[in-house]
């Protein structure tokens, strides 16, 4: 099943997690980036966003559970965020802290947040009406994750 089949699924849970990928490249990208405002409040805002990067990745693609050394806590942390509904609150709690980030000044971490909202919800929409949560196949579900022991 390529891409373009996914997306004519019209599954929310595909459309929330392509753009949570789009959302961890902005988070990752627009963290370093306003970290050189060198104020202090602006840069915990983007070592939030910077973190926030990294546990997208690892809940979107479940392939580097299986890949990358992480510990218990952390593995058992990421499996509990499996359904539409924990997947929104995530996304909402993330995109909450990015939009306090304009508590000090207004950055482009605002993007981010913006990101992680449509993320979330696409993962409420896709709650709401009853699908299941499916993983995109590209990045690492059914049939990849099984081929890495």
């Amino acid at each position: 099943m390529s891409i373009a089949d996914e997306f004519r699924t019209r599954n929310f849970s595909i459309y929330g997690q392509w753009l949570g990928i789009l959302a961890m490249i902005l988070c990752l990208a627009l963290g370093i980036a306003n970290i050189f405002t060198f104020d202090p409040i602006i840069i915990i805002f983007c070592a939030l966003a910077i973190a926030s990067a990294f546990v997208i990745l690892f809940v979107e693609v479940p392939l580097l559970l299986r890949i990358c050394p992480t510990s218990e806590k952390f593995d058992s942390f990421i499996r509990k965020i499996s359904t539409n509904y924990l997947r929104a609150a995530t996304y909402a709690i993330m995109a909450v802290v990015q939009f306090l980030s304009t508590i000090r000044f207004n950055t482009s971490l605002i993007a981010a947040g913006v990101f992680l909202s449509l993320a979330g919800l696409c993962y409420l929409f896709a709650a709401v009406r009853g699908q299941d949560f499916v993983n995109s196949k590209t990045l690492g579900g059914q049939g990849i994750a099984q081929m890495v022991v």
